[in-house]
């Protein structure tokens, strides 16, 4: 491949071999030569084209933006004015001129047969590269005659005789019809894809594959590939049935000389294996030599087939005339093998008196008169008909209705009677005609259709017409209508001038061992015998040379991995690994070494390939797609339809096992390409399809939310990421996977700080870090990044945006926020409360798995196990319907399910357990139920101190994150009241110069017990408890904006105003460590939700401690904000010392029932 493209010289003080030489130099990366700079100066304004020789790696180019001629424009300097508005812009957005220069030079012409004629002939001057020259093929020799020579084949010349005999006339017309109507609309359908753009040389499965995309196009590029395979092996064995029944039966290897039934069929079979086998190598050995050959070839094989045919309509017009001489001998209606007699005859007259003639010796055990005969001959008489009464001799009415044959039947003439015995064995039955094969309505169709194939010819050159837009269509459709009117005719003219017994006779065993054809032929049947001959020799090599190029093109495009060795080839580009590909399995056709076997093989792929032109088209057409503005106007999408199923409805006419296969064929390449397969975005219909599929499929979804039974949880999945957009907590994919098992919707959505415009970069790198790590994790959905000034409000964009219509999520997946009693957390927290209150306003479910990093990879396999569910207060059964979702998954699927419930005092605890077991079994989940009773008891001191610690921290992480001037106003209003209690209603958010610190989770609960014990043994006693580890300490300290806090005073959830600690100066601040723990004058509503998560902690941990997973219903957050601390701190008491957690929130409606 080269790139070309122009250098202006503006300055006129370098020469042009100055500008190739910098240029040279520069792509070998060297400093380029300036040192004759000077020279030159008659070369001034002149233009130089230079030559870049680029890999020879297919790409698809384009004229338009970002193509290399695009790039190369960028370099030009627009000195103009009139453009100053959008120079900033020129990269991207070239001027018109540029723009239409580039249109008017574009080519996109692969290295065809052409080039590579080119290339073997100017191997000397390899060094200087010649300018293609441009393509100057008409219709006439660039479509029609291509085409006509690849419809006309073998059939028309072996067997279309044989077929009208076989069908009978109207049955034939029907098949041919049928046939030509569809390879008709197929061709309109081809002409409008054609037609719509250029198409570069590459002919329909270019066309394919970019209008129904890389895995239709790849599945059906290489069933073309096939069937354009299995022709050439097709081609090769109608060539070598010409050479050994007709031109020279003495050269067959294995003699079929006194054979009879199987085994002279096998020996013909070994024949035409060992001859066919020598014909592919000596062809490919012709394709690999050189194409040039083929291509000079091309017109004489051209000719002999216009020949054969004028040579068939010559001989008909004679027949009206002067019929010919070709006798048929029949033995009562049972047609005679006319080869080792001369006469047609038992007796014959001669001056010694009556003298048996050779066929008396055939039928009799000896040459006298009174020898033994067989009954049949003794009981019927010889007669002797003419093969070819003429058009004018009204045969066609005998041979209007068709006659089928089981193996072995004996041809008999219609319409005569004859004395036979049915009780009587047949003897003698290689002396008569009998059927090779058994023939029915659908094996005529297989056995035809091949001969109406070839359609796309005209579009495989496509690369090599002056006007491929025009000439396509026109060509195509003109040939089609041409070999119609030969088809149509032929059957007619057939079925008119021959007897029914020859049209039957498939080898001539009956005219002497003539072809059919050949006998109506004038004026000679070896004009049609060496016509037929060379131009199925012909055809065979253009299939070898087509199919070849085929392949290459497939592979090249790097769609199918496997294949991408068949993409290389010879230095000129000779397709040698594919030429190899094609003749091996052109030798398995060959093997088979029948052309009626053959036949519907390759008729199932070409059918294949031409349904899906027609679906292409009718997609683009009912599409409606705004690229799909073809210049051929005489189509429509219902024509397009109808030669689709015309090719659906002749494959399993055909052969509907052939069918199966071909179809079982196309889908694994399908199924292959889409899994291991290159991605490729060619704007093709299937894209549109799925575009136009998924709107109505959303537009249904809007009618109404989705039933009970069909409830699964859509899942919008939050992660954070680091500075670096790294998933921090890639473990949440991993439970994502868990739950969904690749069903329903995914969204992974993460959230950035910022300006949009800013945030470009990072938000392309958070979003590729997310795909990534779906692939990984196996996680099949979108991902969505938001950008906004604070994380609050871009989590909250992603809540209420994610999703499109009625595809929205229903359930959200985040982490519980690790270390949010730390100071520069608090905002962490914060956030998540307020996520919590968001979903509940949304109806949304919330997942909220504590200690992540503790859950399983998918690579991980529990053996044993339990899943813990602590079914407290009932949210609509998404705690039952998890755990059965978690155990489809192959991590959790030896696991075993425990429900736990909680029984109050005045509970039947026994009937509770007999109706959850009844509930679960109507809902078909099996589960070990149990009830855990608690009993109402006192509310410890340990629930006292903790509650009261719990506020004390409360108080003082509003106290520290006061400003300057409010806390000198604090001490005031303090000194002022007495140290009396204050209340302030209108809060303000402020931020604090005072950095916070903590201890970490781990270090707390170390040195938690000590004091814990000293709590509850010493309950009677209201000592002043010891300052618990976490308690925060102020110091100043930095003062970065991550560190900034907001800050308010609202009153308590009873009503109870907020009461700061005791002092408030400098000094007083420290006075709050030191107070007495006045349990009277807690909040109620804390300490009996302390109590509470206490209880249930110790339940929890005393059944659940061993279990993989503890499932359990996640409380909501105060509708007053000022205990968001006090609620994250309820939660953590309820889920202490518990390994794997995950807290689950209801969104307000049913996702189970036991309805079916």
């Amino acid at each position: 491949m080269s790139l070309r493209f122009t250098v202006s010289k503006s300055d006129g003080d370098r020469r042009p071999s100055d500008i190739q030489g910098e240029v040279n130099q520069l792509f070998e990366g060297d400093e380029p030569n300036t040192s004759t700079a000077a020279e030159g100066e008659d070369a001034a304004g002149t233009d130089v084209v230079v030559v870049l020789k680029g890999d020879s790696n297919p790409k698809e180019s384009s004229p338009f933006i970002n193509s290399s001629d695009a790039a190369a424009e960028k370099s030009q300097q627009y000195d103009g004015k009139n453009m100053a508005l959008f120079e900033e812009e020129m990269d991207t957005s070239p001027m018109v001129s540029s723009l239409l220069s580039s249109l008017a030079n574009y080519s996109n012409l692969p290295q065809g047969s052409k080039e590579h004629e080119e290339a073997e002939n100017n191997e000397a001057e390899s060094s200087r590269k010649k300018p293609v020259k441009a393509p100057q093929l008409g219709t006439l020799m660039g479509v029609y005659l291509p085409c006509i020579q690849n419809i006309f084949g073998v059939i028309l010349f072996l067997r279309m005789t044989w077929l009208v005999g076989i069908g009978g006339v109207v049955g034939t017309f029907v098949i041919v019809f049928m046939c030509c109507t569809t390879t008709m609309l197929t061709a309109i359908s081809m002409s409008a894809i054609a037609t719509n753009g250029v198409v570069p040389a590459g002919g329909s499965y270019y066309m394919i594959s970019r209008s129904l995309g890389p895995e239709f196009g790849g599945a059906v590029g290489i069933c073309f590939y096939l069937g354009t395979t299995f022709a050439g092996a097709m081609y090769i064995l109608g060539a070598i049935e010409l050479l050994l029944i007709y031109i020279a039966p003495k050269a067959a290897i294995f003699p079929l000389e006194g054979l009879e039934g199987a085994e002279a069929e096998a020996a013909l079979l070994n024949n035409m294996r060992v001859y066919g086998t020598i014909l592919l190598f000596s062809m490919a050995t012709v394709v690999f030599v050189g194409v040039k050959y083929v291509n000079k070839l091309a017109l004489v094989f051209l000719a002999c087939v216009i020949l054969s045919i004028l040579a068939v309509y010559a001989g008909v017009i004679k027949t009206g005339i002067d019929p010919p001489e070709f006798p048929v001998c029949l033995l009562g209606n049972r047609t005679l093998v006319w080869k080792t007699f001369d006469v047609c005859a038992k007796t014959i007259e001669s001056a010694n008196g009556t003298v048996t003639t050779q066929l008396w010796r055939m039928f009799c055990d000896s040459p006298l008169l009174n020898a033994t005969c067989d009954k049949y001959f003794t009981a019927n008489n010889i007669s002797q008909i003419q093969g070819i009464p003429g058009v004018t001799s009204g045969i066609l009415t005998e041979n209007l209705f068709g006659t089928y044959y089981e193996k072995g039947d004996l041809i008999a003439r219609n319409y005569m009677e004859s004395a036979e015995d049915q009780d009587d064995p047949l003897t003698n039955a290689n002396r008569y005609v009998l059927a090779d094969i058994a023939s029915y309505f659908t094996l005529l169709v297989g056995i035809y259709f091949p001969s109406v194939t070839g359609i796309m010819a005209g579009s495989n050159r496509s690369g090599d017409l002056r006007d491929a837009q025009k000439s396509i269509p026109v060509g195509t459709i003109a040939a089609i209508t041409t070999t119609s009117f030969v088809y149509m005719s032929s059957v007619i003219l057939f079925g008119a001038c021959i007897e029914g017994v020859v049209l039957r006779d498939k080898f001539g065993e009956g005219v002497h061992g003539n072809l059919v054809i050949g006998t109506l032929a004038w004026p000679s049947p070896w004009v049609i015998v060496i016509g037929s001959f060379f131009s199925t020799c012909g055809a065979g090599l253009q299939s070898l040379t087509g199919a070849p190029r085929l392949m290459q093109a497939i592979a090249k495009d790097g769609i199918v991995p496997a294949l991408r060795i068949f993409g290389h080839g010879k230095a000129n580009g000779e397709p040698t690994w594919s030429l190899l590909l094609t003749a091996c399995i052109c030798e398995i056709g060959i093997l088979i070494a029948s052309l009626d076997a053959v036949a519907p093989i390759l008729s199932m792929f070409f059918l294949m390939c031409y349904m899906f032109v027609n679906l292409a088209c009718a997609l683009q057409t009912l599409l409606r797609t705004p690229n799909w503005r073809p210049r051929f106007k005489f189509y429509h999408w219902a024509l397009s339809f109808l030669g689709m199923s015309l090719c659906l409805t002749l494959m399993f006419l055909c052969s509907w096992y052939y069918a199966i296969i071909a179809m079982l064929i196309a889908g694994s390449i399908y199924k292959y390409i889409e899994f291991a397969g290159a991605e490729k975005e060619w704007g093709d219909g299937i894209r549109g399809l799925s575009l136009s599929a998924a709107r109505y499929a959303l537009m249904r979804l809007e009618e109404g939310p989705p039933h009970t039974k069909n409830w699964r949880p859509q899942l919008l999945t939050l992660v954070s990421t680091d500075s670096e957009q790294n998933i921090e907590q890639p473990r949440l994919l991993s439970l994502t996977n868990q739950l969904k098992a690749g069903k329903g919707l995914t969204i992974v959505g993460t959230a950035l700080v910022g300006s949009y415009l800013e945030n470009q970069e990072q938000t392309q790198r958070a979003e590729q870090a997310l795909r990534k790590l779906m692939e990984t994790e196996k996680v099949k959905g979108f991902c969505q990044v938001t950008v906004s000034s604070n994380l609050r409000d871009a989590t909250s964009h992603l809540l209420q945006a994610s999703g499109l219509g009625g595809l929205k999520h229903n359930a959200v997946l985040v982490s519980w926020p690790r270390n949010w009693r730390q100071g520069d957390e608090h905002q962490t927290w914060r956030n998540f409360v307020e996520l919590v209150r968001e979903t509940t306003a949304a109806h949304l479910a919330m997942l909220v798995p504590k200690n992540i990093a503790a859950f399983p990879s998918n690579g991980e396999r529990f053996t044993e196990g339990h899943i813990d569910v602590w079914w407290i207060v009932h949210d609509g059964g998404m705690l039952m319907l998890l755990p059965f979702l978690l155990k489809q998954h192959k991590v959790w699927r030896k696991c075993k399910i425990r429900i736990f419930t909680v029984a109050q005092l005045d509970d039947n605890s026994i009937q509770m357990k007999k109706d959850l077991t009844t509930f679960l079994y109507h809902l078909r989940i099996e589960a070990l139920v149990e009830v855990v009773e608690m009993h109402d008891s006192d509310i410890s001191a340990y629930t006292y101190e903790k509650t009261l610690v719990m506020e004390q921290r409360s108080q003082m992480l509003k106290q520290i994150n006061l400003t300057k001037n409010e806390r000198e106003r604090e001490i005031q209003s303090i000194t002022d009241s007495s140290r009396g209690s204050i209340r302030r209603k209108n809060p303000a958010a402020v931020t604090t110069q005072l950095s916070v610190t903590e201890e970490p989770v781990a270090a707390s609960k170390e040195e938690k017990p000590e004091e814990e014990v000293q709590l509850i043994h010493d309950n009677t006693t209201p000592t002043t408890p010891a300052t618990p580890a976490t308690l925060l300490t102020p110091t100043e300290g930095a003062k970065s904006p991550g560190e900034q806090v907001q800050m308010t005073w609202t009153e308590k959830c009873d009503g109870e105003p907020a009461k700061p600690p005791g002092a408030a100066t400098p000094e007083g601040i420290k006075d709050i460590f030191n107070m007495k723990p006045e349990w009277e004058n807690l909040n109620q509503s804390n300490v009996r939700r302390m109590h509470t998560a206490l209880r249930l902690n110790e339940v929890i941990i005393k059944k659940s401690s061993e279990a993989k997973l503890v499932l359990l219903n996640m409380p909501g957050p105060p509708k007053n904000r000022s205990g968001d601390e006090n609620y994250m701190e309820f939660l953590e008491v309820l889920t202490d010392g518990l390994n794997r957690v995950l807290l689950v929130r209801g969104g307000g409606r049913e996702v189970i029932t036991i309805y079916s």
